[in-house]
């Protein structure tokens, strides 16, 4: 997969990890970029496209695939991070709307177009998705679920030629982690990490410092052999694709 000359969708396109993905997308000489944000967006390269696309409404998403020509590769990045203790369902409900139901209602609607062009999918996910946060729990929780999406969905569109990757970010130096101490990657390495994880096709994608000390014991540990095999059952269960 080579996003020179491709198009590419980001969502939560307007900051962070995001915009630094439409600027490095276009970098890699991508031909079209569709940044999708809840509020209007400009840019000043004509090969950026903006999208009204608030990933918890459906016909947002319904009115932003309907602008789009083509796709390569969906970036699903759009997340939101809420301190809480879990004694607040509603903290625990919104951010699987977002962070979950969002990427899922997202790949959905756009799952034709990357069909047609056996492009890739890639969830933008956090270390917070294999080992919790404390102090950010439905922040966890909602991660851990959208990787199981993402290997849910790796096994299911394999047959169609889709690739789907989960890019499992550290602390990245953003306003949604400004209030944890601790070192931080910043946004732009973060974004060619992803983007060189995407090009080698790797299904995990370590793009940090953080990240990428756990990389080789993940790919070589018994999670990921069982993912492995619970794939296979797709074939030999008929399981249509």
């Amino acid at each position: 997969m080579k996003i020179a000359d491709g198009a590419v969708l980001v969502t939560g396109a307007n900051r962070g990890i995001g915009r630094a993905l439409v600027e490095e997308a276009l970098r890699r000489g991508a031909k079209r970029v569709y940044a999708g944000t809840r509020q209007p967006y400009t840019h000043s390269d004509g090969r950026v496209t903006p999208l009204i696309l608030d990933v918890t409404n459906a016909a947002q998403i319904q009115g932003a695939v309907a602008r789009v020509e083509s796709l390569d590769i969906l970036i699903n990045n759009a997340g939101i991070a809420l301190f809480d203790d879990l004694s607040d369902r509603a903290a625990l409900e919104q951010s699987l709307a977002v962070n979950f139901f969002g990427p899922y209602g997202v790949t959905q609607a756009l799952l034709p177009l990357l069909t047609r062009s056996r492009g890739a999918i890639v969830n933008v996910l956090s270390l917070a998705a294999l080992a919790p946060v404390p102090v950010v729990p439905a922040y966890s929780i909602s991660k851990a679920a959208t990787f199981s999406l993402t290997q849910s969905l790796r096994a299911l569109l394999a047959g169609r030629g889709v690739k789907v990757h989960a890019a499992l970010v550290g602390p990245v130096d953003t306003d949604m982690s400004r209030d944890f101490d601790v070192p931080k990657a910043s946004p732009e390495s973060v974004a060619r990490g992803i983007f060189d994880g995407v090009e080698k096709g790797e299904e995990e994608i370590f793009p940090d410092p953080m990240s990428a000390s756990i990389a080789e014991s993940w790919r070589s540990g018994a999670a990921k052999a069982l993912e492995r095999q619970f794939a296979a059952l797709v074939d030999a269960q008929g399981v249509k694709s």
